[in-house]
């Protein structure tokens, strides 16, 4: 399941049922749960059972209530006791790699919604609006416990898949640098390198691992952006290798170094940059520039000058192009302006289409 898929149904289930995510590491588990959380405006609270004791979850005995009352009850977590006084979205991270106590406590929190007891015997239960997420990383390169079988029953489980459009979407709202989400549309294949296929111990590029790259070069003022066509600076190249990896490193530094021109999608809308223009350019670049028409369609309204402009752009391209332009103005969902370009191009869209289907007859 792509996460863009993952985030509609998740946040439009019942409160009180509990979502597992299974994937390998770095793909946007924690990310996407705590987009949820800004979605719903409520707060986010991560907790990682790999780095936690039983106790951690299940709490520690109160000895002076023990005094007091005259009977045994324990202390819960300060993150267990807000979940139940206040609306939170709960991230249970690396449940199979929990220690079993720690693991068994966690799935009391979402078989019963609850842990531990008051002195007269009641359960403390989560707020009904608290909202649940576990997340179990997959993938051979993990030491990880199985879960029971049984258990999954009582979740909505989701299989997540790496989604590079997905994730290009989310760094742009994010604003991610610019410059280096363009980086990934037009080399994909440097987005995510799966580590179990990898070389033990090496450095391999994950969607987190962009993500983290991102904020440091932007933090010492190295952004992809800023010093486009210029001489990198000393120690750029090994902070790259340091999140990325070699291949990518090389990859990302020569992208950035030998950068001439950014063709934004306001420079197709306005005419400024032509299909012409780009006739020399490598497929991925065109393929890119598509791609931003897409994102731009999603959030503005074209004036039908500018749909005159990409159906101008998308006639030139033709072909497959074509197609995959009319395409992605669809898949924007923004109706207004897939109206106006079909109005122009959508016979030439049936024409291609209809091509297609009869040379594969």
């Amino acid at each position: 399941m792509e996460i863009s898929t993952f985030k509609t149904v998740a946040q439009n289930l019942p409160p009180h049922i509990a979502v597992l995510m299974r994937g390998p590491t770095g793909i946007g588990k924690s990310q996407v749960t705590r987009t949820i959380a800004d979605d719903l405006d409520l707060p986010f609270i991560d907790v990682r059972g790999s780095t936690m004791q039983e106790g951690d979850v299940i709490g520690y005995p109160d000895l002076e209530a023990m005094k007091r009352d005259g009977v045994s009850t324990f202390c819960l977590p300060s993150w267990f006791i807000r979940a139940t006084k206040e609306p939170c979205v709960l991230m249970l991270d690396e449940l199979n790699r929990s220690m079993p106590g720690v693991m068994q406590g966690f799935f009391q929190i979402v078989l019963d919604r609850e842990l531990g007891n008051d002195s007269e015997g009641n359960p403390i239960c989560l707020h009904p609006e608290t909202r649940v997420f576990a997340a179990v990383n997959v993938g051979n390169e993990y030491d990880v416990n199985d879960m029971d079988p049984a258990l999954l029953r009582r979740f909505w489980v989701a299989d997540l898949e790496p989604d590079v459009k997905g994730w290009m979407d989310w760094a742009t709202k994010t604003g991610l640098d610019g410059l280096l989400i363009e980086f990934i549309g037009q080399n994909p294949e440097h987005w995510r390198v799966d580590a179990a296929n990898a070389e033990p111990g090496s450095v391999c590029p994950n969607p987190a691992s962009w993500h983290r790259l991102a904020d440091s070069l932007d933090h010492c003022g190295w952004g992809a952006t800023k010093i486009a066509g210029k001489s990198l600076p000393n120690g750029f190249y090994p902070m790259l290798t340091g999140f990325v990896g070699t291949e990518a490193a090389i990859a990302f530094a020569d992208f950035v170094k030998n950068y001439e021109k950014n063709i934004t999608a306001e420079d197709i809308l306005s005419g400024k940059v032509d299909a012409a223009a780009m006739a020399d350019s490598p497929a991925s670049l065109i393929t890119g520039v598509i791609d931003k028409l897409e994102r731009h369609s999603k959030d503005n309204k074209w004036t039908q000058k500018q749909v005159k402009a990409v159906a101008a752009f998308a006639s030139s391209l033709g072909g497959e192009l074509l197609l995959q332009t009319f395409t992605a103005v669809q898949k924007s969902n923004n109706i207004d302006n897939l109206v106006k370009l079909n109005k122009i191009i959508g016979k030439d869209v049936v024409s291609i289409v209809n091509g297609a289907r009869t040379a594969t007859q």
